[in-house]
């Protein structure tokens, strides 16, 4: 149970609304917050928020070979997932410290920490 008898139910429901509003702030910053990865030596550059939608992807001219779209789609692949990668990193150390407390997960829906 719980050291000292029972818990203060006002207490509890304001420190879960201070959890909540930081865990909305947390997100807003990811949203907002771009991180880059790229592939083949820069030649391809995506960039993603930091809740990994992507917002911009950049190809190099030489990185262009009719001849070739193979390896440009797959630069363009490891330049996405150098980019969420990336994104998912931030993602621990924003979110890590406000879902440690929630049994490692953050037990909301539409979160997937």
């Amino acid at each position: 149970m719980f050291p000292g008898g029972q818990p203060n139910m006002q207490q509890l429901l304001k420190q879960a609304q201070k959890m909540q509003e930081e865990l909305g702030r947390a997100q807003q910053e990811l949203a907002e917050a771009k991180v880059s990865g790229s592939a083949g030596g820069g030649l391809v550059e995506a960039t993603v928020t930091g809740s990994g939608e992507l917002v911009a992807l950049t190809i190099a001219p030489a990185a262009v070979d009719p001849e070739d779209t193979e390896t440009l789609a797959d630069l363009v692949l490891a330049a996405v997932r150098d980019a969420n990668a990336a994104a998912q990193k931030l993602q621990a150390e924003r979110m890590g410290p406000l879902t440690q407390g929630l049994g490692g997960g953050s037990g909301i829906p539409g979160l997937p920490f």
